[in-house]
């Protein structure tokens, strides 16, 4: 499957969670290439707002495979199921992968400017 493809099937709730998952990545980015108290304080709020939101889309994804199971009819199809909870794990892979690099570059920032400091010593 193609990737817009695969995304065009995403509810809504998956989408606007990925989409805030994506938030902490830029948000590390702007800090690790221009660093300030006021990019670094923002940091937080955001790195929360991208795992609440895949918290979020996660659990819409596992509600809508339990759903998709009690209005079955009949025999399950354990394999759908499966499909549908491996979908539903994309928004916390997504997040965690950004909120991974986000941290990294804030790491490597101040990993930067503590060896600015103690080669000025």
């Amino acid at each position: 499957m193609e990737l817009f493809q695969i995304l065009g099937n995403a509810s809504i709730v998956a989408r606007l969670s990925m989409l805030v998952a994506i938030f902490p990545l830029g948000a590390g980015l702007a800090y690790a290439l221009r660093p300030s108290e006021q990019r670094l304080a923002v940091m937080r709020p955001v790195s929360l707002a991208g795992l609440f939101s895949a918290l979020a889309g996660a659990v819409v994804g596992a509600i809508n495979v339990l759903r998709g199971i009690w209005m079955s009819e009949g025999a399950v199809d354990w394999r759908i199921a499966a499909i549908g909870t491996a979908e539903s794990l994309v928004p916390l892979f997504l997040a965690f992968g950004c909120l991974t690099v986000a941290w990294l570059c804030v790491a490597a920032r101040f990993m930067r400017a503590t060896e600015m400091t103690t080669a000025a010593d």
